[in-house]
């Protein structure tokens, strides 16, 4: 394993950081606004062409799929010099690492063509929630059935980030009702242009309509859009769901510690009585140090996490714990800021977060998409069982609801 003060990835450091400064836009915030629409998707997928040219628009994916087979310590230099640099995002979360994951993992020849595809701006979105079936995903209800060679599909999804701009889904539906329910679910790839389906985006709190329904009525799709095994779907999904859990982790501590550098220096400037500015008031300024320890506590956190991912390729339910700190530690401190910050936190733009960025700066706005952290990937309700079942061996939760962890 190659150690981060190695000459070699000094010497790659050096060379993503001159090739950043050159490349990065500093006015793209103001060009591509909070509003979600399609042209500032477009804007985003230029700057996404433009991270690609020197082979790092998907800095995980190895050789012999179009990546550019960096080691993970590079891969974390990089991303860590991206965020530092404020790289506009690139987005493509979905179709670059969970359906790109599968689709390397399971996918025939002929699916694997999807990977150019992708890398030429396919948009992909995830099918696998549904109204009765969040944390519980296992409860889901959406019907496969299987007649010759194509598959009719009857359901409904729910939180489908991005829907209304994509051209296939990565969805979850159950292919036999008569075994129990981890067992009988298949993983297939849908064209969202085929007849039967009708996409809602759903407006949010934010102003922005980030997650969509998705509704299939009798939709009909190819067999050979299913990946791996009939039935074997929740394993595939549940294993490649956690190829790049562990790439949020050194993205989102390194925003957070950049976000309340920069909110210290506004603090500064910010007057909450008369001759008194809110970085000198003792009560914010104890806030500013209780959240400034909790991210840095979560920054050796997921150095260990990430240690760990380096040694044994995995990261496993200490991910959990991350994700828990993460979601709470964001909750607290863009609440912090909003209040700092006061009526001008409402800033009357429309629309949602900038990307990827979770502490953005827009500090209102940040806080009202902070409670999406506490929910998506598992609630952390489910994550709190999680921990206490698989790290600290406590009793499994009485399955009296329906609700698993698994």
């Amino acid at each position: 394993m190659e150690p981060f003060d190695s000459p070699e990835l000094a010497e790659f450091r050096k060379k993503v950081r001159s090739w950043l400064d050159a490349n990065t836009p500093r006015d793209w915030k103001k060009e591509v606004g909070l509003s979600e629409s399609a042209d500032r998707r477009k804007i985003l997928a230029k700057y996404a062409r433009r991270i690609r040219e020197p082979g790092w628009l998907v800095p995980h994916w190895p050789k012999e799929f179009g990546g550019p087979g960096l080691t993970s310590q590079e891969q974390i230099v990089l991303k860590q010099e991206m965020v530092l640099a404020e790289y506009p995002p690139v987005g493509g979360g979905i179709a670059f690492h969970h359906a790109a994951a599968t689709i390397m993992a399971y996918g025939t020849p002929e699916q694997v063509t999807h990977l150019d595809a992708i890398l030429d701006g396919e948009v992909w979105c995830q099918g696998f929630s549904e109204p009765e079936a969040g944390s519980d995903l296992a409860s889901l209800r959406t019907k496969a059935v299987r007649h010759g060679d194509v598959y009719i599909l009857n359901g409904q999804k729910i939180w489908s980030s991005g829907a209304q701009y994509s051209q296939w889904s990565l969805l979850l539906a159950r292919t036999d009702p008569t075994v129990a329910k981890h067992r009988g679910i298949s993983i297939f790839m849908v064209d969202l242009s085929l007849p039967g389906i009708d996409i809602r985006p759903i407006k949010q709190a934010t102003g922005g309509s980030e997650f969509c329904e998705i509704f299939l009525n009798d939709v009909e799709i190819p067999a050979s859009c299913r990946l791996g095994p009939e039935n074997e779907g929740w394993k595939i999904a549940q294993t490649t769901l956690t190829t790049e859990r562990w790439s949020f982790i050194i993205e989102n501590q390194v925003r957070l510690q950049e976000a309340i550098e920069k909110l210290i220096v506004e603090a500064r400037g910010i007057m909450v009585a008369p001759g008194v500015t809110a970085y000198e008031d003792r009560a914010i300024r104890q806030e500013l140090g209780e959240r400034a320890a909790e991210i840095e506590a979560l920054g050796m956190l997921a150095d260990a996490i990430i240690g760990s991912f380096l040694r044994d390729g995995s990261v496993g339910p200490e991910g959990s714990i991350v994700k828990l700190l993460y979601s709470e530690t964001l909750q607290k401190f863009t609440g912090l800021a909003a209040r700092i910050r006061g009526i001008a936190s409402d800033s009357g733009r429309e629309g949602g977060r900038l990307g990827e960025d979770w502490a953005s700066g827009e500090w209102l706005v940040d806080h009202i998409g902070s409670w999406t952290w506490t929910i998506a990937a598992g609630s952390n309700e489910i994550q709190r069982n999680i921990i206490g079942e698989r790290i600290l061996g406590l009793p499994r939760e009485p399955q009296t609801t329906g609700v698993t962890t698994a």
